[in-house]
């Protein structure tokens, strides 16, 4: 690498110097079913541009949508990421961040990256736990936690079938037995299917979700790169959600070329699956946009190749014409580089009429976007199973005035209640979305 990129990049990592391009399009162009996409723009210094992570002040909160209201949930929590609720209403929490992935750091361009996320908030140990959150007077403020599963593994997605709770490791899907109104479970976990991991895991999140039967399991299994630029072979198994039979442990990929896919949800009215999607950096603040898209059983979705269906990125080596050929657009974008994590849908909710029917998208928030996109929650409205119409934006103040990060939110679920709970890793709360009295 050329000497002087060399020490741009490492004052860019030490925040000494702004760089990079500007948006020319605002968030909205890159929105809806057929989003605006330019030339790409790959300069000499990639846009680095980090909102410091700083926490909530006393007594500050996020801002919601007229007619609800915010209020913390659970406080004090250590990097909570993603959210899961059980059956009676008890709300597990996903304390965790990444685990140690040394080959991920290595080179110029790793250790910057390594520098960036740290200032954004995500350079903390992983806490390795899930935690229980209890309402017992469902007063919308949890009374009880405890430590319900640790010694996990840098633990992202939860789901429950019968008496199984399953918990996506970084690096392993592993079962539990649970038995219902339990604080704390204490078996060993057994594995059902190891996952891509190991000392490169870029995209380390994993999901799970179940059929609506129960005999499926799907896991979604970010890339290891941002454009393959680790080569293909560290490609194997990613950029994918599985298919793993829960009975026999067998697994299939269900649909691949998903750059990093985290969210997952069943829509409703049509009982596909969704889910949101992070698109890839550095060819400019407008491009990508990041999605949400259903997900057809074989689909390919473009990643490395092209992106937005058949648009090919040109940085790849080697290309595949015939793969971008067979690449599938998503059905709806949602704004380049908002880091869009967190999808549920408004199935049981007792928010306004205007959130009845749609996905709920928590919004993590850019580093490679000037000026700043995503850190809010927002709710894309559907009709008949598609999405329809601009987003609502559910939660915002995420940054202050100096563009700094007081919060990120990142998993978001409906409660029992009919609440919205909003995970936030950089506040270390969970936020609860409910009707305006």
């Amino acid at each position: 690498m050329h000497k002087t990129r060399v020490a741009l990049l490492i004052m860019l990592a030490g925040g000494l110097v702004a760089c990079g391009e500007s948006s020319t399009l605002q968030v909205s162009d890159g929105t809806g079913p057929a989003p605006k996409l330019p030339e790409p723009n790959k300069p000499l210094i990639p846009t680095v541009n980090i909102a410091p992570a700083i926490g909530w002040p006393e007594g500050a909160k996020p801002t919601a949508a007229a007619g609800t209201q915010v209020a913390a949930f659970a406080e004090g929590l250590d990097h909570p990421r993603w959210l899961y609720v059980l059956p009676n209403g008890d709300v597990l929490v996903a304390e965790t961040n990444a685990p140690p992935k040394p080959d991920d750091s290595k080179g110029v361009r790793g250790w910057v990256m390594e520098k960036v996320m740290g200032r954004a908030g995500a350079g903390v140990p992983s806490p390795n736990r899930i935690t229980l959150l209890r309402d017992t007077d469902h007063d919308g403020v949890a009374e009880t936690r405890t430590v319900f599963l640790e010694n996990l593994n840098s633990p992202f997605g939860m789901t429950l079938v019968g008496n199984d709770l399953y918990v996506a490791d970084s690096d392993k899907l592993l079962r539990f037995p649970y038995q219902p109104g339990e604080t704390a479970i204490k078996a060993q976990g057994t594995t059902v299917v190891d996952l891509p991991g190991g000392a490169l895991n870029h995209h380390w999140t994993k999901n799970v979700v179940a059929s609506k039967d129960g005999s499926k399991l799907y896991v979604s299994v970010g890339s290891n790169s941002n454009v393959a630029e680790n080569g293909l072979e560290a490609e194997q198994g990613r950029a994918a959600i599985w298919e793993v039979d829960r009975a026999t442990g067998t697994q299939r990929i269900f649909a691949s070329g998903l750059r990093n896919p985290n969210g997952m949800a069943w829509e409703p009215q049509s009982g596909k699956l969704w889910t949101a999607v992070n698109e890839r950096d550095e060819i400019g603040s407008d491009l990508v946009p990041d999605y949400i898209t259903s997900v057809k059983d074989g689909g390919f979705y473009g990643w490395p190749f092209s992106y937005y269906g058949q648009h090919v990125d040109v940085r790849v080596t080697p290309q595949n014409p015939d793969l971008v050929a067979k690449a599938i657009a998503p059905d709806y974008a949602v704004g380049p580089h908002t880091a869009s994590l967190g999808l549920t849908f408004a199935e049981g909710n007792r928010l306004p009429a205007q959130f009845s029917n749609g996905a709920f998208i928590g919004q993590h928030g850019s580093w490679n976007r000037k000026p700043h996109s995503g850190y809010k929650v927002i709710f894309v409205p559907f009709e008949g199973g598609q999405p329809k119409g601009q987003p609502v934006d559910v939660l915002t103040g995420f940054l202050n005035s100096d563009e700094k990060a007081m919060g990120r939110p990142v998993g978001v679920v409906i409660d029992q209640q009919g609440d919205l709970l909003v995970a936030d890793d950089v506040g270390n709360k969970v936020w609860r979305v409910s009707a305006a009295k």
